[in-house]
């Protein structure tokens, strides 16, 4: 996706956020090709300077188009169940962070000690499936926390609700996709692509 739509898609979910949280109308709409187009997406909340997670919701599988989910993930990360719902006040002191996602692709191994080889850290995010369970941890997740790939596997089995090793049991799928994450760098300010970011330090 380019800058110029990551800036749009950013704007966008701050729009729906604030009159979201303000109780009035959402009235700004997404324009263009690359919005019709069915694509996962997660809204993230960071708190300002600190950046502290406040809310991280998303629908990670393409089955809306990208206009649609964005719009869903942006009122939903307003009640993030791990934490309290965003207030008016704090729409001052949040940055907001989106995520667009490619369609995850189930890993296949003959071994299941295979798994952290086939994960890139800082390009991969996962998805742990066992049963009814199921856990999500987006690219930079990894990145932040300075995982290593078996960190990582345990990390999203935890997600799950799943002991941290599940990742090596049978009946676990463990699924790959991408993200193109574009971010405030200030609250309501600067837009960039965390790529950049990442080089800026």
């Amino acid at each position: 996706m380019e800058l110029e739509d990551g800036k749009k898609a950013v704007e966008y979910a701050r729009h729906v956020i604030t009159k979201h949280v303000k109780n009035e109308t959402i009235s700004a709409k997404l324009e263009g090709k690359v919005f019709e187009k069915r694509q996962g997406v997660f809204v993230t909340i960071n708190t300002y300077p600190a950046m502290r997670l406040r809310g991280c919701i998303g629908i990670p599988q393409p089955i809306m188009p990208l206009k649609e989910a964005l719009k869903e993930a942006a009122i939903s990360v307003c009640h993030d169940p791990r934490f309290p719902d965003i207030n008016e006040k704090e729409l001052d002191s949040i940055v907001v962070e989106v995520s667009i996602l490619t369609e995850p692709k189930l890993i296949n191994v003959k071994k299941k000690r295979e798994y952290p080889d086939k994960i890139k850290i800082g390009k991969d995010g996962l998805i742990i499936e066992k049963g009814p369970y199921r856990g999500l941890l987006l690219p930079q997740v990894a990145t932040e926390y300075n995982w290593n790939s078996i960190e990582f596997l345990d990390e999203t089995c935890m997600k799950a609700g799943l002991p941290p090793a599940c990742w090596l049991d049978e009946g676990t799928k463990v699924y790959k996709f991408q993200a193109e994450i574009f971010e405030e760098v200030e609250p309501m300010g600067r837009i960039i692509k965390k790529d950049e970011f990442n080089k800026d330090g």
